[in-house]
């Protein structure tokens, strides 16, 4: 698969070095070219460095790695090259106290969307921190982690699951596009506990047996 990575920061970092090992033909794009030549020397391999607009061209797939509030006008500038593609969107709008910075309104994801309405766009690899995402794989007592995907267009979910799996984790239907929200807000309630309480998120939810409550004898 060729995929288009916007951005050249750590979730970029973490989600092309994957890919690439992969065998996927990974370009990655940024505002500076020279820190974009030095992230696809540092992952190697056949890996292309780029402008943004040029790996929004080239990919099937494009990553929108970029942080909450310059991802909407980055898109926006880019909407014929991404017409009819996936474009992941990985990040959180998450401020200071952890807070939402939607107030309410659309996600993250569905501005996106708005942004570039040609795209389909799909919502996936927000809730952990990027270095989980380095991790080969991210397995967790011999369980991989899940990956929860929120999209509208079945064959852009396809190519995402498809990528969540060559990270080593497990994809996770978790609805349609207007679901992004929730996981926005799952995400500022994850880093609230992991930073403010150092809690363990993973014991706020019982096993799946008890989801409905106790096992009845």
């Amino acid at each position: 698969m060729r995929i288009g990575v916007l951005g050249t920061g750590n979730m970029a970092d973490a989600l092309a070095t994957h890919w690439a090992r992969a065998g996927h033909q990974v370009t990655v794009g940024g505002r500076d070219p020279h820190k974009a030549e030095r992230l696809a020397q540092r992952i190697g391999g056949t890996v292309k460095a780029a402008g943004l607009r040029a790996a929004a061209e080239a990919g099937q797939v494009v990553l929108g790695a970029l942080p909450y509030g310059a991802g909407e006008d980055v898109v926006r500038n880019l909407r014929p090259a991404l017409e009819g593609k996936a474009l992941i969107d990985c990040s959180n709008p998450v401020g200071p106290g952890f807070r939402l910075q939607t107030h309410g309104g659309p996600s993250a994801a569905q501005q996106l969307a708005t942004a570039a309405p040609g795209a389909h766009v799909v919502k996936a690899f927000n809730l952990c921190h990027e270095n989980v995402w380095r991790m080969q794989p991210p397995v967790f007592d011999g369980r991989p982690l899940a990956v929860p995907v929120c999209g509208d267009d079945e064959k852009a979910l396809a190519q995402v699951h498809e990528l969540v799996r060559d990270v080593g984790c497990a994809p996770l239907a978790g609805g349609g596009l207007e679901q992004a929200g929730l996981l926005e807000a799952t995400a500022a309630l994850f880093i609230t506990l992991w930073v403010g309480e150092r809690a363990d998120v993973q014991a706020i939810a019982p096993p799946l047996a008890y989801a409905a409550g106790p096992i009845q004898q």
